[in-house]
């Protein structure tokens, strides 16, 4: 046993000689026992490499100059829409269908006749009306006639009631005329037409739901902005708005008004566009993709290299006398491989984009190459 414990610390020993010189080369007196060199000379290579560690090296970075960019804040949210002008035509009377002209999808005109009902009581109505009217009509000129002569037949009394029947018969005659209009259902706007169930035949009551009328020439559109976004809205502002219907193409609006407060589950404002649609492409109740954009005011950009963290948060390094030094940014917006950042870092100064994660505070470092900008 004795023996063969002797033996394994032989080998452990060599294996560990071994590793050493692997790891930091050949000792110089060994070295100079095997190839009669100088131990100074043997030695001197490792005395440089101790050098260096002691006196730090420097470190190879890439470095940027420090610019200012607007940056574009882009909402995207999805919105219906409804006709800017839109009418439900409903029958202001009781009465038989006898006429239509409800094509549904159909462009109309305002004053168009959608349909009739049965006028022929209100017809009959208006020639009461009529003859009334021409008989009070006679009763007046008579009267004033006689007078006229220095008949004192007829008094100032009864002119004056024959007068007041004159009006009485003209009034009951336009009334008669507006009974009767109201069986002609007209079109209260232009627009399109939509479904209607109604046909020649059909005995509509008071009120009853004809035809919808929609003027699609613009639309309004409804949609939600989150509270994050509320800095974007103001009135009139352009909105761009596709909707997979129509692929790749894009139709303007601009805003026309929007609430007062946010909806307190949602934490949003509800917001009204205009767009407008002279070729009527759009249709109401369309699904929209709708995106608004704006620039901000210029602000630090830097790429995302750039950036380091530590306890204390975000920072950037910048390069000042061939060292360094790790300056505080907040960041305010990110996109692709840039960052807006607010620091107090001048704009114009050197700024370490490559190799920033190998820094310390103050380190020395040596330029590979020197970037024109972010986006070099």
């Amino acid at each position: 046993m004795t023996l063969k414990n002797s033996v394994l610390a032989i080998l452990s020993l060599i294996i560990i000689t071994g590793a050493y010189c692997i790891a930091f080369g050949v000792p110089g007196q060994i070295s100079q026992i095997w190839s009669d060199v100088p131990a100074e000379t043997a030695d001197a290579p490792h005395a440089a490499k101790r050098g260096q560690r002691g006196q730090g090296r420097a470190t190879t970075v890439v470095l940027t100059s420090l610019e200012a960019r607007e940056y574009t804040l882009v909402l995207r949210t999805i919105g219906s829409a409804v006709s800017l002008h839109r009418t439900e035509v409903t029958a202001s009377d009781a009465g038989e269908v006898v006429e239509t002209a409800l094509r549904s999808n159909a462009m109309v005109k305002k004053g168009a006749v959608l349909l009739r009902l049965d006028d022929r009581t209100e017809q009959l109505a208006l020639e009461i009306a009529h003859a009334n009217r021409d008989q009070a009509q006679a009763t007046v000129t008579r009267y004033e006639g006689l007078r006229s002569n220095g008949n004192s037949v007829v008094t100032d009394v009864q002119l004056s009631e024959a007068r007041v029947a004159l009006r009485l018969a003209e009034t009951n005659v336009g009334l008669a005329k507006v009974a009767l209009d109201d069986r002609t259902i007209v079109a209260p706007i232009s627009g399109r037409l939509g479904l209607s169930d109604v046909s020649v035949g059909d005995r509509l009551s008071s009120g009853e739901s004809i035809v919808t009328i929609d003027d699609t020439t613009s639309l309004l559109a409804t949609f939600e902005v989150p509270e994050r976004s509320i800095g974007l809205l103001a009135e009139g502002k352009p909105v761009l708005v596709s909707t997979p219907t129509y692929a790749g193409r894009i139709f303007e609006g601009n805003i026309t008004a929007f609430d007062s407060r946010l909806d307190s589950v949602t934490r949003s404002a509800t917001v009204q566009a205009e767009i407008e649609n002279p070729d009527g492409l759009l249709l109401a109740g369309m699904t929209f993709a709708i995106r608004m954009t704006e620039e901000t005011d210029p602000l630090p950009v830097v790429p995302a290299t750039a950036i380091t963290w530590d306890r204390t948060g975000a920072g950037i390094w910048i390069a000042e006398n061939g060292s360094t030094r790790r300056v505080p940014v907040a960041i305010r917006y990110r996109e692709g491989d840039r960052v807006w950042v607010e620091t107090d870092a001048p704009l114009g100064t050197q700024i370490v984009t490559e190799g920033a994660s190998k820094l310390r505070e103050g380190a020395l470092i040596t330029t590979a190459r020197t970037r024109k900008g972010p986006d070099a």
